[in-house]
């Protein structure tokens, strides 16, 4: 494994018109690309996870599992907006001296996307095996692919969406609101608003599970509790964990982001006309218990994709089904990319 950091020293325009002095990307790679640059991988990340996806989908990436850097040249690229050595809230901006903040532009998935292609032209890479990305990444890989669909062989686009809903952007807008009751967001700190995101991710994650997931994993082991449950403790628990290594400026801007993904856009009302364009081999992967990204949305992907193939996996986990259900995944792809 190797991290590396590339830096655009140019202006970089954004979809609001606005514009970013510079910007530093960070990304990560895996193994070697071969001879004929034939054996690449480039994984989409999520909402709060990084360019390392052997730390956050263990079970997928590493040496002797599925994506064995043995095999493949692994890419993953920290989005723009992050706090992970990409340009973010944190980032110095080169016109003040200090960190952004709150002054940090708004950004869509289509300027997170621009970033990615930048990288990819850095490296040389004009083909892309196998491009994949769940959830926010499967976000940002729908809409490079409709950019630049030369440049990918294979995708799969999991428990994601032609268009964040409006189901999804009430939950963002939740978060953003427990954020901004913290009367310390706003402050020139990479503390402020620490603990309206600790309740921020609370909120996120009811919609990540489901009441399954909660049942089997936060069960009372007695009927003589009344009070400190499993299921209060878990979630102090994940804001706390999540306070550790992010902050409520980022959270913010990345749920806008998020809130932003419309591959209609600026391009047609009907979502057809954009996705029939698609002529890279495709599977459109969906979770059955996913309340954030239901299995209608993916169905909406299959069905407008030419010659897509549209599969299910089941689990207990909902949303969060795609980080844990391994097993079903490697099946899955070993029927896809054969």
């Amino acid at each position: 494994m190797a991290q590396f950091v590339y830096k655009c020293e140019q202006p970089f325009e954004l979809e609001s018109g606005k514009s970013l002095l510079e910007v530093e990307i960070a990304y990560t790679t895996f193994g070697t690309l071969n001879a004929d640059k034939s054996n690449v991988v480039w994984i989409c990340h999520a909402f709060s996870a990084n360019s390392d996806p052997s730390e956050w989908w263990p079970g997928m990436v590493g040496e002797g599992k599925y994506f064995d850097p043995k095999t493949y040249f692994i890419v993953c690229a920290n989005i723009l907006g992050s706090c992970y050595g990409t340009t973010g809230p944190l980032s110095i901006n080169p016109a003040t001296k200090q960190p952004y903040y709150g002054d940090f532009p708004v950004i869509t998935i289509r300027d997170i996307v621009k970033g990615l292609d930048l990288v990819r032209v850095h490296l040389k890479i004009e083909k892309i095996y196998f491009g994949l990305g769940f959830s926010m990444g499967g976000q940002q890989l729908l809409e490079w692919v409709i950019e630049k669909q030369s440049c990918f062989e294979n995708i799969l686009l999991g428990a994601t969406n032609i268009k964040h809903s409006p189901w999804g952007i009430a939950f963002n807008e939740s978060q953003r609101l427990a954020i901004e009751a913290d009367s310390t967001f706003g402050n020139p700190s990479s503390d402020a608003g620490k603990a309206g995101m600790m309740a921020a991710r609370s909120i996120g994650l009811i919609s990540y599970r489901n009441y399954q997931a909660y049942c089997k994993t936060q069960p009372e082991p007695s009927n003589d509790n009344f009070d400190d449950f499993k299921a209060s403790s878990y979630q102090k628990y994940q804001g706390e964990k999540l306070a550790k290594r992010f902050n409520a400026y980022t959270y913010w801007i990345l749920s806008k982001a998020m809130d932003s993904h419309n591959i209609l856009r600026k391009r047609s009302n009907n979502p057809s006309d954009v996705l029939s364009q698609i002529k890279v081999n495709t599977m459109v992967l969906g979770i059955n218990s996913d309340y954030l990204f239901p299995l209608t949305e993916q169905k909406v992907l299959a069905y407008n994709i030419p010659g897509s193939q549209f599969i299910t996996i089941d689990s207990e986990f909902g949303h969060d089904g795609f980080l844990l259900e391994f097993e079903q995944i490697k099946v899955v792809l070993d029927d896809f990319l054969k």
